[in-house]
């Protein structure tokens, strides 16, 4: 028998999340450790924004275990978002129904289409010349 369950994953800058998501009982881990204790406190509101916007129920039928690498502390929050919001997207689709899917979707989107789109900027490679990737040394004649 095989176990349902969707790998999805979220991206911010350099950081990436992978959630894991299956059948369970609403449990959520971040690196193995509980939602809860998500630093910095300050953004521990926009890991939950996913959990708030779609309310606990959906989230009750299942279990998602997230693993993020790489970038800061706020790239990774916002990975982490990203991932759940796909995961719970991903699995409705795949073990539930396609109109519920399609509910969630339209809510998280109407919210914050950054929960299911990643957002493609990145950091410009410095050039010769200046200090950083645009600013210039500065010229002088004398």
């Amino acid at each position: 028998m095989s176990v349902e369950a969707v790998q999805t994953y979220g991206r911010k800058k350099t950081a990436t999340a992978v959630a894991f998501c299956k059948k369970g009982n609403g449990l959520i881990k971040i690196n193995g450790s509980p939602l809860e204790l998500v630093q910095p406190e300050v953004l521990k509101l926009k890991v939950y924004e996913p959990i708030l916007i779609l309310g606990q129920d959906k989230f009750a039928g299942v279990d998602i275990r997230v693993r993020v690498k790489g970038g800061g502390n706020t790239s990774q929050i916002y990975a982490i978002r990203q991932a759940i919001a796909k995961a719970i997207v991903a699995y409705y689709q795949k073990y539930v129904d396609e109109a519920s899917k399609r509910d969630i979707k339209t809510i998280l989107t109407n919210y914050d289409r950054s929960l299911l789109v990643a957002d493609p900027r990145r950091c410009e490679p410095k050039k010769f010349g200046g200090r950083g990737a645009r600013a210039r040394f500065q010229k002088s004649y004398r």
